[in-house]
């Protein structure tokens, strides 16, 4: 996400990198670039102005012309400001303690509403929540088979809508229902339209006033840019939205909605929807956005994917495994999976600082290795994988056919793994740091990496 965006504001960056001294002059030649690069990047144009007046006014001050360097002191007003501009932190729900509490998903069709309240139910749940999902859109009865099969592979419980009732009736006995249950959340899958209708807006105002949601959410598609933000303040001014979640964020390389939609309706981007699988749901940061978008990364966001994702028990089993010089591929295998858990291998390092901008331009790293990887160990016995060596010709040739892989992947992946191993039993044996840095380094300079 935002990768053109990036691109175009580092080029701005480079311009002021070698200046001893920043002036009105270089200041306003990079900010015209920005300004380019936001509009490109189909940011509202006010909101552009607003943000570069900002910028402008904070530069040509003292806090600048102070600091021992002055580009990269200018960089970081852009990331201020940037955050700024979508809101500075996270804004989580505003959910009751003790009580249930009902947040509606609105927004048009085709933006993704049921997928986003199973994902939502599926983040809520893991955060220890009891979820409880209905569907109100009587429009489409797809709607709810949909919704009722996410839920029920999630483990969620789903109310049985009756697509001949009245949105409001479902809505109101659904609430009984979890309220009875002890639900601490009831998620409302909503109807939607092609475009926006009195029909539509009636049923949802009835919904918002009488069974008093704490939270509606407007879903909308990152990909449509401004015309989600158009939308979006539509539904603001009739509804009184109190928060965003935008789906299709890891395909929309401009950037435009999340940018803007806070300045334009006032409300916090909450969510971003990154992939399509069920737990791609993830909390908006504004700062952590607008650190990423000029390529410094997101160490606080990859570690807290790493916590997510990791089994602490078993890290810590590997670590004695490595210590011990006891690393096996069926343990190497394990990483594998635990890293595909996180996401993208590109979106990944996007995350870790000064990597993104070193990444070509365009750039895939090719998640489908790790799934090739996966396959050849899978195909391998069990004493195979505790003992590589066992690999002769001809056990390779079966691993072969049994994972769709050529021989040569094989060798490479017991080399590279024979290589890794040299590396911690060396790793192991060190007890200053500076060598183990320097053993780190060599591992993944050397080669020893499959990926």
């Amino acid at each position: 996400m935002f990768d053109n965006l990036s691109e175009k504001f580092n080029r701005a960056f480079k311009k002021l990198a070698n200046k001893g001294v920043l002036t009105e002059a270089n200041i306003s030649q990079a900010l015209k670039e920005v300004k380019l690069a936001l509009l490109e990047a189909d940011v509202n144009y006010r909101v552009t102005n607003s943000f570069l007046k900002a910028v402008k006014k904070r530069a040509l001050g003292q806090e600048v012309q102070g600091s021992l360097s002055p580009a990269q002191q200018f960089i970081k007003i852009v990331s201020d400001e940037l955050a700024s501009m979508m809101g500075e932190h996270n804004e989580k729900l505003a959910l009751k303690n003790g009580e249930l509490s009902l947040v509606m998903m609105v927004g048009l069709q085709g933006s993704g509403k049921t997928t986003s309240a199973a994902k939502l139910a599926q983040r809520l749940k893991r955060e220890g929540k009891k979820v409880y999902v209905v569907s109100a859109d009587v429009y489409r009865p797809a709607a709810m088979e949909q919704l009722k099969k996410l839920a029920g592979d999630m483990g969620v419980e789903c109310y049985d809508s009756n697509p001949q009732q009245k949105p409001l009736q479902i809505v109101k006995e659904a609430k009984k229902q979890a309220q009875a249950k002890l639900a601490d959340v009831l998620i409302i899958d909503t109807a939607g339209r092609l475009q926006i209708d009195e029909t539509l807006m009636n049923e949802l105002v009835e919904i918002r006033e009488q069974v008093a949601t704490d939270e509606v959410l407007f879903v909308a598609d990152a990909m449509t840019g401004q015309e989600a933000v158009n939308v979006a303040q539509s539904f603001n001014e009739q509804l009184g939205l109190t928060g965003f979640l935008l789906t299709k964020m890891d395909g929309d390389a401009r950037g435009g909605a999340a940018l803007s939609i806070r300045a334009i309706t006032g409300q916090p981007v909450k969510f971003v929807g990154v992939g399509e699988k069920i737990e791609d749901l993830e909390p908006f940061y504004p700062d952590r956005i607008a650190s990423r978008i000029l390529g410094m990364g997101d160490l606080v966001g990859l570690i807290e994917k790493a916590q997510e994702h990791f089994d602490a028990a078993k890290a810590a089993e590997m670590q004695q495994k490595m210590r011990k010089n006891q690393f096996s591929l069926t343990d190497f295998q394990d990483q594998l999976r635990q890293i595909q858990k996180m996401g993208s291998l590109t979106d990944l390092m996007g995350m870790i600082p000064g990597m993104g901008s070193k990444l070509p331009k365009n750039a895939e790293v090719d998640d489908k290795k790790l799934k090739r990887l996966d396959a050849i160990i899978s195909s391998m016995t069990l004493a195979e994988k505790e003992n590589p060596s066992l690999m002769n010709g001809s056990r390779k040739i079966r691993v072969s056919k049994g994972s769709g892989t050529e021989v040569n992947e094989i060798n490479r992946l017991l080399k590279q793994f024979s290589q890794m191993q040299k590396m911690m039993k060396k790793f192991s044996q060190m007890g200053g740091k500076k060598e183990a840095v320097r053993a780190m380094k060599s591992m993944m300079g050397g080669g020893a990496s499959p990926f």
